[in-house]
């Protein structure tokens, strides 16, 4: 029996049929098959069940390109006598590399709820991860695959390769990924996709890159590129060279590697990520709380290179993250125009240009043949809304709470703000209890 979500405004992100008001989409298995004015759906579907919008937006479900799960447990967290961090590497020190080190496979497994059922929340039906659990290489990806798997949601992961924690987890790391990587392709699907995970230049040796290089090249790499100014300088002191200029002599770039970040890249350095066909994520909340600087992404997009939007943790709302985008062009290039068609772009467009590369079917898109990820949003607008000012309204009138459904695969995981894919409010009892052995430790 089909699926039908109607009685609302449908915005598909198709440019063929952008919006249609009354709308609805229908779903069979996983798929979205048919979609158009209610009236013609129901009649022509007549055994269906039926999914009231309440009037509200249906539109698909978003795209979060970069972030870390193993972050949920910082959450709050304080550590006595704890150094003051005044600049990224310190941040890295002080904070996040404790924080990974510190993590068991069951913190990872509770992070990875927590983040999961937040993104549900928020609307988000497909999450790229970068993980890093420098105590606990082994087995982590397949952790967070089974909480996605359980949970019902689609997701891409890696494990972020360093030499920061020695040799031995080095190894570890390398062969977390290609473990991973061999089950993705031979046994989960088009739910859960591996990467090949590197954490950034400054990090890596020769010797290692040269490895990831020949164990990842198929898969395509998901690595931090020229985060803070730091890793530039690393790159020009020891190797004489910019940080894509290595990662580009060392094969790391390519169609379907993910470059991270990019605040420290010249025109050449884009040049080459262009000639590369190379993805670039753009994090603006991160960027900001780090003061790591602003990521060039209307020069980027100049050059026609794709520009996705992810959180780097730092939310897990990509309706935030699109405002932040937005506002952050605007300011750092004291241009009011700046950021209000590249913002909208990089989260609805090239966020569905990524998962392209990576996923058998079109995500982020309401059209028949695509995967049947829809989100119900909770928005009754005072002006009008239509074709030509959707972005304008989804910028200034809509946040991730105000998603009150969320389907995946064809398979509703939120339906009215109430949970169905696990007992929330068990989980977020159990990761309270986790979470207080694991601030102990850290």
């Amino acid at each position: 029996m089909v699926k039908i979500i109607g009685n609302g405004t449908l915005i598909t992100r198709d440019t063929a049929d952008p919006l249609i008001n009354d709308g609805a989409v229908v779903v069979e298995d996983s798929l979205i098959v048919d979609l158009g004015k209610k009236a013609d759906m129901i009649s022509k579907y007549k055994d269906h069940i039926f999914t009231d919008a309440h009037g509200g937006i249906i539109m698909p479900g978003l795209i979060n390109a970069h972030t870390h799960i193993y972050s949920a447990f910082a959450r709050g967290m304080i550590l006595p006598g704890a150094k003051v961090s005044r600049n990224f590497p310190e941040i890295l020190e002080n904070l996040w590399w404790r924080v990974d080190r510190s993590l068991t496979l069951e913190d990872i497994k509770y992070s990875a709820y927590a983040v999961y059922l937040d993104s549900i929340k928020n609307g988000v039906t497909t999450v790229f991860d970068h993980h890093a659990s420098g105590g606990n290489p082994s087995g982590s990806l397949f952790t967070i695959a089974g909480a996605a798997s359980e949970l019902g949601i689609r997701t891409s992961l890696c494990y972020e390769v360093s030499d920061r924690d020695g040799l031995e987890i080095a190894t570890a790391g390398i062969k977390e990924n290609c473990d991973f990587i061999k089950h993705c392709n031979t046994e989960s699907g088009d739910m859960i996709k591996g990467m090949f995970g590197l954490h950034a230049s400054f990090t890596l040796s020769e010797e290692t890159l040269e490895i990831c290089s020949e164990a990842g090249r198929e898969a395509g790499f998901h690595v931090h590129v020229a985060e803070g100014i730091a890793d530039l300088q690393h790159s020009l002191k020891n190797y004489n060279k910019r940080v894509v200029e290595r990662l580009n002599d060392g094969g790391i770039l390519g169609d379907k590697s993910i470059a991270v970040h990019c605040i420290h890249v010249n025109e050449n350095e884009m040049d080459i990520l262009k000639y590369n066909n190379t993805m670039v994520v753009n994090n603006p909340e991160s960027n900001m709380g780090n003061a790591v600087g602003y990521s060039p992404i209307i020069r980027l997009m100049e050059k026609g290179i794709p520009v996705g939007l992810g959180t780097d943790g730092y939310a897990t709302d990509m309706f935030e993250s699109l405002k932040t985008a937005n506002i952050i062009s605007k300011h750092h290039l004291c241009d009011p125009q700046a950021g209000w068609s590249e913002a909208p772009e990089a989260l609805f467009e090239n966020n569905r240009k990524i998962t392209d590369r990576f996923f058998k079917r079109p995500l982020g898109i309401i059209k028949k043949g695509s995967y049947a990820d829809v989100i119900v949003v909770d928005y009754n607008p005072i002006t009008p809304l239509n074709e030509y000012n959707i972005n304008s309204h989804l910028l200034f009138g809509v946040m991730g709470r105000n998603v009150i459904s969320t389907m995946v695969n064809g398979e509703f995981l939120m339906k009215d703000r109430e949970i169905l894919c696990a007992d929330d409010e068990k989980i977020h009892s159990e990761s309270r209890e986790v979470c207080a052995g694991f601030w102990k430790r850290v």
